[in-house]
């Protein structure tokens, strides 16, 4: 490949990306060197003498020295790369470099390494170089068969390599601790994975020469809380231990398990301290462990003895003096693994406190020296900690971790608790010495206790922490790491927890002194964590995770672990102090790590020989701030041998580069890692003289001694648009930070229930007003929601930073930018942030912070000045305070600014353009939303400040409401009230949801969601003026001028609209209306209404009236759901009304009317009973169905029929289940009235006249046994008076009787004994029954009467036929939208398609009605009836369901037979008269309809005699039994079939016998004996498709088709589909006899009659009588004398034949 050298800055072409430049050292005279390839360089990784370089189109080109490459070029100058042609065909991704071996990642995760492979770390066996691309198989052996797993991200190191899968797990392989295996065994050739980190959510993993590193996500809070463990996982040995002596207790946590580290079910691992650092291993962050529990995989460990010198120092007391051992007297020392907490022994070497002398005398050093003197002894690692003066810092510290608020262990608690009455008093000792590690937690917040030494001490003495050495302490404090959690759920937890932190215990015991409980139980104020738990939901995984942890493992030589040691890590380790730093980019260099935060700023530790780490503060093995100087935002590093590359945003957005390290000499070759004599190094980074001629920089890379930069030319501005839209949002994130680290935590920290100091002579304490009591209850809980919306939007824009920082690594486009597609997460965090400032503007919590402010910023608050960007002079605190916290709505601005000048980089055609623009738009359009937002609430703020002067009105201060915002006010004069009086004052003011109106001593309160306000017309008379309706009130408000009139009136109804919308708080404002809709949602509680005062309505308005669905609330628990019409109860709904008496509710669910109950519905009594029917001003009313007995079962009945005015009147039936009758007749008041018929369950029938609820007058009683009575009655079968008693065999009193039916009757009168042959006169006595009874058309007339008002007629017939067909549409309609609106009412789909075709009028109501249009009513009429939403389908449903009622049960007895026709005669003429109300044009009962001809002829002989003989055909002659009868008969056929075998009974009783007996004979027998004919019996018949000759003992072979047809007569119901099966029998009976006789045949009745007859004897119909007598009552009589009418006399005729048949 052609290359060329060019200096950079001789290159000035504009329009290039990805240039590779590369350069060694820092000096001024280094120019950097511009490697050009025809493509752009997409990433680069560096080695020890080599490098590897991704450009675009997925090719991988390899520079510097290549020893692994034997048969081809070794080496390369930097400057002409080499194409890796064994990649080609693959599509590369991502590479990376180790010392001395190469990786490359393609786009479907496949793992490629060449170079060295001595120790495996290219992942193949059996080859000690790989001079070639060669792919590795990382594959899962846990899964069968194994599956190959798909790489994200690789790492190389010098002697190993690591991968992270698209599990987020990580896999390595190569040789050394630095893998993080359970292995011995090295080098491991395959890649296996690091189970420590199996369940963790790594984000990215590097490799120095000898460690690795991973930058992992922090545990979700609810996996971080678990329970600590009271055993070892290994030995199963208690980790806490209770000693009881003479006098005292020792307690001993010192727990030591010899199996070193155990890998954990849950991917947790622990070191003992057998084998691992001393004291102090971490085994997850999620769980905090003692540093002593130690569980160990299966399988021995290498000891690590090579580092013993690394051993902490102990300290130990002796005589109450402080001794500090120094590293070198360690190993004699030994370690000591008696550590315990002693109490009350003086001679206890094992005691931190030897008596209780040394433990007063702390108590009282502690108490007399102030806090500043504390502090200022205290120094860790060089760097001095100092808390805040006033309370503990919320904040984390730059260098030392914070942790929980600390508390002893469940297992150390449930261990004094259960010594707690051997000991008794000593107890509370042990406890006050143990409360020590809370004192000293208190002062310094970093140190927590040691294992060991629950009080927290290093070495167990009071005094030992100032006296300690450095690395003693930060090994000491990293030997705390098992009582500490690095996940973000814990620091979150002590963020949230860190104000209660004081010298108060956890309550364990009531043992415990009383003074430790109510030092314990002081008030605890409920901080808030200014870290958001798991980030922002919404923003999900679309933005990088700022709660990380950094975990390492490998070699400790150098520090490059961070653990505060030099010890190695077989396993990863959390480095704790980086958990709550919001690391976002983790690099190793050779020795040396880095960490790079969202905030930019970079954490280094390790190898610092070349002043490699940026800084010269020692100790170098935890992580320190690299120096940089103030306003230098660094978002990219590098790390190399001995050096580190910063890429960081400097005065301009165009990006600047720090080195820090080794200075490398001109044509030197790379000196050894350890000959660094005579090179000269760098103190702290230096900037980099040629940065600003490289261009946009992209990334930095470093390795060996190289350095390599990755820069774009600005293509028409887009790079460094997209720089500096990234570079603002880093230093926007840097501001954020910067006032939550010292200006909201501080002022959180003011929030201490009590602050207590001791004055500087020590003498008398002051205690300072707490937050809460300055701001007052409701200003704290606002200023907690202030911080955490700060907290969300500071967290949302380092997320945001971190997204743009990468996006500019990798991809550098702004198709993927979060902040425009997305741009909701933005502008809802914005909103909720600036309506939580408003709020606390409003309620005057900037004031009020003011006072504590002051007192804690000093007089010359030039850090809130500085951070507010103010330059202004004196200004007040509280205005200070303002500015601060409304400065992140700038930013709103920029966002827009920068979209937009991105923007300018593309067509103004193209979408991209265009999406550019509409983002851009939606922020300035928020922005100008959230300046006016805060403009109404300085207004507001202002208004309740000077409201005391206005106007003195009682209560007014009560509306004073955190999201409430004032809009404007009449005190002014500028709106008065319409004829108000003339010393009257009235105020108005608008607010954001309510208009007050305020006079001298009242004010109300109107909401604006129920308000409408109308302009008055000037025309008529000349004032100004607006009529404003609420829901209970109507006023007219004038105003000065017309413009006040306009600006009142614009000003009410936007505010309406914006109360409507909710966007008087969390909307945009755009695209507001002129005036808000007269209907709308909204709820209130009515005041002055009698009938609903106090009640509370929730649901649709229109002007001024509950109009529509809604829901009305009463405060003694009634319930109204429904639908509204002005005001008032209309339409459908559901009422719910308490019974006070019962404790239950009556429930109605119907129809409603103007406020009452009115039409159809259903009421549920609290008593049990239940009333189904039609209601008229809240009471029953027409027909209904009352069931009552159902809680009082002491008279459970049953009664339909009419009601009028809430009583029965009217026909109706009765059913007494008690008693066992039932009554079917008129009613009046409540009472049996009139004619009736009663039916028992014993069989007695009476019908006659009724009255008071008594039989009372002529009627007919009928026993089982057919004993009649006809005559008078008194009383319920109580005969008294006149009549006739017959017996069942003819004989018959006549005369007077008195007398109960049953109990024995007094006559007075003639017997009589008819002559046996006076058949006359037996004729004459025969009772006709249904005389006394109320008559058909009578029955259920309310029923049809309902129906006709449904179609809108006042009476049956009085109507118009086009409003009958509209309310149909309108009945349809609304009932398929009200079930729609309800679930538990849903139809199906048909059901849906059906109503859907009937709400369409159909075209066959107008017009002369033909065949085709008499089909189509049928058809139509069908579907009606189906449907019970039709008002034709309710009257079906309706009459079927009374029908039933009446004829099942008791009311099935036999002599109802006749009633039960009549009355289905009276519902077809009836329903009929229905029908051709809505089909005008449809013929009178038995009119003609014409058959469609040509040939008028035809219709002339059409009425012809001769052919009105004969049948009719179908459809030819209208009837109601032939339209209605198909539809009706069917849902009525089962009460009716029974009432017609009861009848048949004994007849069909001797019929069956009679089949029975015949069917016994064969065919050929019963043929003859029935007269059949030879000649049409049948000589064979089909069996199984064989025909099959018939002999003497065949039987139910002949005839067998017929008789299976006229078996179906029993499947059918209506009287045509009967008399159509007997047809179809004939017609098989004639198929068979043709077969063999001559096709001119024709039947005669002497011969067909036979042969019918033995078919009706074959079917064996069971209740053939029954089938004959309903044909009989219900033929249509047009067939009668027709074909049908003529075979239906046959089967009667055999029928009776049958019962009369002899047999001999």
């Amino acid at each position: 490949m052609e290359s060329q050298r060019k200096s950079s800055g001789e290159e000035d072409s504009s329009g290039e990306r990805g240039l590779l430049h590369t350069w060694k050292g820092y000096s001024y005279s280094v120019t950097p060197e511009r490697v050009l390839l025809s493509r752009p360089v997409l990433q680069a990784a560096l080695g020890t003498r080599h490098g590897v370089l991704l450009v675009e189109g997925g090719q991988v080109y390899s520079f510097g020295e290549f020893p692994w490459k034997q048969s081809q070029v070794s080496e390369v100058g930097p400057l002409k790369p080499v194409l890796e042609s064994a990649l080609s065909g693959q599509r590369v991704v991502a590479v990376a470099a180790g010392s001395f071996h190469s990786g490359a990642l393609t786009e479907d995760g496949g793992v490629h390494m060449w170079g060295e492979n001595s120790f495996g770390q290219c992942g193949l066996s059996s080859l000690t170089v790989v001079p070639n691309p060669t792919p590795v198989a990382v594959m899962d052996p846990d899964t069968s068969p194994p599956h190959t797993i798909r790489v994200l991200e690789l790492a190389c190191g010098e002697q190993h390599s690591l991968a992270l899968s698209a599990q987020h797990e990580v896999w390595a392989w190569g040789s050394g601790c630095q893998l993080g295996l359970v292995t011995t065994v090295f080098p491991v050739w395959k890649p296996q994975k690091v189970e420590h980190l199996v369940g963790r959510h790594v984000l990215q993993v590097a490799c120095g020469a000898f460690h690795s590193l991973a930058l992992v996500r922090c545990l979700p809070p609810q996996e971080s809380r678990r329970p600590l463990p009271d055993k070892c996982g290994q030995c199963n040995q208690l980790l806490y231990t209770m000693t009881d002596k003479e006098d005292h207790v020792i307690i001993s946590d010192s727990h030591y398990c010899p199996l070193g580290v155990e890998l954990l079910a849950e991917g947790e691992a622990r070191l003992g301290p057998g084998r691992s650092p001393p004291l102090g291993l971490q085994s997850s962050p999620s769980e905090p462990l003692s540093s002593h529990t130690s569980d160990s995989a299966p399988g021995p460990h290498p000891s690590i003895t090579e580092h013993t010198d690394y051993e902490r120092g102990r300290t130990v007391a002796q005589n109450g003096e402080v001794l500090t051992t120094t590293d070198t007297d360690i190993s004699a020392a030994g370690t000591d693994s008696d550590r315990a907490v002693g109490v009350g022994g003086a001679g206890s070497r094992n005691s931190p406190y030897p008596d209780d002398q040394a433990v007063k005398e702390y108590l009282k050093k502690l108490s007399d020296t102030s806090l500043a003197e504390e502090t200022a002894k205290m120094t860790i690692a060089g760097a001095s900690f100092q808390p805040p003066a006033d309370s503990l810092d919320l904040l984390t510290s730059d260098l030392i971790p914070r942790v929980m608020p600390v508390t002893t262990s469940s297992a150390l608690n449930s261990l004094v608790s259960s010594c707690a009455s051997a000991v008794g008093e000593r107890v509370v000792s042990t406890y006050e010495a143990l409360s020590l590690k809370k004192m000293i937690n208190y002062y310094y917040p970093g140190v927590v206790g040691v294992a060991g030494v629950p009080g927290g001490i290093p070495g167990g003495v009071p005094g030992g922490f100032p006296g300690g050495p450095a690395e003693e302490r930060v090994r000491l404090e990293e030997s705390m790491q098992g009582k500490k959690s690095c996940s973000t759920g814990d620091i979150r937890e002590e963020e949230a927890e860190g104000l209660s932190r004081r010298l108060s215990l956890p309550g364990l015991l009531s043992q415990v002194s009383p003074r430790l409980l109510r030092r314990a139980s002081r008030p605890r104020v409920r901080a808030v964590p200014l870290t958001p738990v798991g980030g922002l939901p919404e923003a999900g995984e679309l933005l990088p995770s700022l709660q990380t942890e950094v975990w390492s493992w490998g070699r400790g030589e150098e520090g490059q672990l961070g653990h505060g040691d030099n010890l190695p890590r077989l396993q990863p380790l959390c480095i704790k102090c980086l958990s709550s730093k919001e690391v976002v980019l983790v690099a190793a260099g050779a020795h040396h790590s880095l960490a790079l935060t969202a905030q930019s700023q970079v954490f280094s530790w390790g190898s610092n020989s070349s002043g490699q780490l940026g800084h010269m503060a020692s100790p170098t093995t935890i992580p320190r701030l690299a120096t940089l100087s103030e306003g230098i935002r660094v978002w990219d590093v590098g790390a190399g041998a001995q050096h580190t590359l910063l890429l960081a945003d400097g005065d301009c957005y165009q990006p600047i580069l720090y080195y820090s390290g080794q200075q490398v000499r001109e044509g030197a070759q790379d000196a050894p890692q350890d000959q660094t004599e005579g090179y000269s190094y760098t103190q702290q980074p230096v900037l980099l003289p040629f940065c600003m001629n490289l261009g946009y920089v992209s990334g930095v890379f470093a390795g060996g001694q190289s350095c390599v930069a990755l820069a774009d030319r600005s293509v028409m501005g887009f790079s460094a648009s997209l720089h500096e839209l990234a570079a603002a949002e880093r230093k926007f994130y840097c501001k954020l930070s910067s006032v939550k680290n010292h200006i909201l935590r501080p002022l959180l920290d003011l929030g201490e229930d009590y602050c207590c100091r001791y004055s500087s002579a020590g003498q008398r304490p002051w205690v300072r007003e707490s937050l809460s009591t300055a701001l007052g209850l409701a200003s704290t809980v606002l200023l907690r929601s202030l911080a955490r919306c700060y907290s969300h939007l500071c967290h949302l824009t380092g997320q945001h930073s971190a997204s743009l920082t990468a996006n500019l690594r990798r991809r550098r486009e702004f198709k993927s930018l979060v902040m425009l597609e997305h741009a909701s997460i933005f502008l809802d965090t914005y909103n909720e942030y600036c309506c939580s400032v408003g709020n606390f503007l409003v309620m005057g919590g900037f004031q009020a912070l003011a006072k504590p402010s002051l007192e804690f910023f000093g007089k010359c608050p030039e850090l809130l000045q500085r951070l507010a960007e103010s330059s202004e002079e004196n200004i007040p605190l509280s205005d200070l305070l303002v500015t601060l916290f409304y400065l992140p709505m700038r930013h709103l601005h920029e966002y827009g600014r920068l979209l937009l000048k991105l923007g300018t980089c593309f067509e103004v055609s193209s979408v991209d353009y265009q999406k550019l623009q509409d983002g851009c738009s939606k922020f300035e359009a928020l922005a100008l939303h959230l300046k006016r937002r805060r403009k109404e609430a300085e207004y507001t703020y202002h208004f309740w400040k000077s409201f005391p002067g206005k106007m003195t009105v009682s209560g007014l201060d009560s509306l004073r409401n955190p999201r409430r915002r004032l809009i404007c006010e009449s005190s002014n004069k500028a709106l008065t009230l319409q004829n108000s009086g003339r010393f009257s004052v009235n105020w108005f003011i608008l607010f954001n949801d309510a208009l007050v109106h305020a006079q001298f001593s009242t004010h109300h309160v109107f909401p604006l969601a129920t308000l409408w306000v109308e302009p008055i017309p000037e025309e008529n008379t000349g004032l100004h003026g607006l009529k404003v309706i609420s829901p209970e009130e109507t006023f007219t408000l004038l105003a000065c001028s017309s413009m006040e009139k306009a600006k009142w009136l614009r000003s009410i109804n936007q505010a309406v609209d914006q109360a409507m919308s909710g966007a008087g708080q969390s909307g945009s404002g755009a695209g507001q209306r002129a005036e808000p809709p007269i209907s709308r949602t909204a709820s209130y509680t009515f005041y002055k209404d009698s009938r609903l005062k106090e009640a509370i309505y929730e649901g649709r308005w229109l002007a001024g009236k509950p109009n529509g669905r809604g829901m009305v609330k009463w405060l003694d628990g009634r319930i109204y759901t429904g639908t509204f019409k002005n005001g008032l109860e209309d339409g459908f709904g559901d009422y719910v009304m308490p019974s006070k008496t019962l404790n239950l509710n009556d429930h109605y669910q119907g129809h409603w009317k103007e406020g009452k109950m009115h039409g159809i519905g259903t009421y549920k009594y609290a008593t049990g009973e239940l009333y189904e029917g039609s209601f008229q001003d809240n009471m029953r009313h027409g027909h209904g169905m009352l069931r009552s007995g159902t809680l009082n079962s002491s008279s459970p009945s049953v009664f339909i029929g009419q009601w009028v005015h809430d009583k029965k009147t009217g026909y109706g039936v009765f059913d007494d289940i008690t008693r066992g009758e039932k009554y079917m007749g008129m009613w009046q008041d409540d009472q049996r009235q009139g004619t009736g018929v009663i039916v028992t369950q014993f069989g007695l029938y009476y019908e006659g006249a009724f009255n008071n609820n008594k039989m009372q007058g002529t009627g007919v009683l009928l026993s089982e046994d057919n004993t009649t009575y006809e005559g008078e009655f008194s009383e319920d079968w109580t005969l008294n008076g006149k009549g006739v008693l017959t017996m069942p065999n003819g004989d018959y009193f006549e005369g007077s009787f008195t007398g109960e039916w049953g109990s024995g009757l007094k006559v007075t009168g003639s017997f009589f004994k008819p002559n046996l042959y006076d058949s006359d006169g037996d004729k004459g006595r025969a009772v006709k029954l249904g005389r006394l009874a109320v008559r058909p058309e009578e029955k259920w007339r309310v029923v049809f009467e309902e129906c006709w008002m449904r179609l809108g007629c006042e009476a049956p017939g009085q109507g118009e036929n086009q409003r009958a067909w509209e309310n149909i549409a309108v009945a349809l309609t609304t009932s398929r939208r009200r079930h729609r609106d309800s679930p538990e009412m849903n139809l199906s789909r048909t059901q849906n398609r059906t109503l859907e075709s009937l709400e369409f009028i159909p075209q066959q109501h107008v017009g002369p009605v033909t065949m085709e249009k008499y089909d189509s009513i049928r058809r139509y009429l069908i579907k009606a009836c189906d449907t019970p939403l039709h008002p034709l389908g309710w009257l079906m449903e309706t009459l079927v369901a009374v029908y039933r009622m009446t004829y099942v049960g008791v009311g099935a007895n036999r002599r109802l037979l006749l009633q039960a026709v009549n009355e289905i005669m009276s519902y077809l003429a009836r329903i009929f008269q229905l029908v051709r109300f809505l089909f005008p044009d449809l013929p009178e009962e038995g009119g003609a309809i014409p058959e469609p001809s040509s040939d008028p002829q035809d219709k002339k002989d059409s009425n012809c005699a001769d052919t009105q003989l004969e049948s009719p055909k179908p459809g030819r002659v209208v009837s109601s039994s032939a339209l209605l009868l198909p539809v009706l008969l069917p849902r009525l056929y089962p009460p009716l079939f029974t009432l017609y075998a009861l009848e048949k009974e004994r007849e069909d009783d001797v019929y069956w016998e009679c089949v029975l007996r015949l069917n016994k004979q064969p065919d050929v027998a019963l043929l003859a004996f029935l007269g059949v004919q030879h000649r049409f019996h049948s000589v064979s018949v089909p069996v199984l498709g064989e025909k099959t000759e018939v002999v003497s003992s065949t039987k139910d072979a002949c005839f067998a088709s017929a008789t299976e047809t006229l078996q179906q007569i029993s499947t059918t119901f209506t009287p045509s589909d009967k008399l159509q099966v007997i047809q179809l029998t004939f017609e098989e009976i004639t198929k068979e006899v043709m077969s063999s006789l001559e096709d001119n045949f024709l039947w005669s009745m002497d011969d067909l009659f036979p042969v019918f007859l033995y078919v009706v004897l074959r079917a064996r119909i069971r209740n053939l009588g029954s089938e004959v007598s309903l044909i009989e009552d219900l033929m249509d009589p047009c067939v009668q004398h027709g074909e049908h009418g003529i075979m239906f006399t046959t089967l009667k005729a055999c029928y009776y034949q049958i019962q009369h048949e002899k047999t001999t």
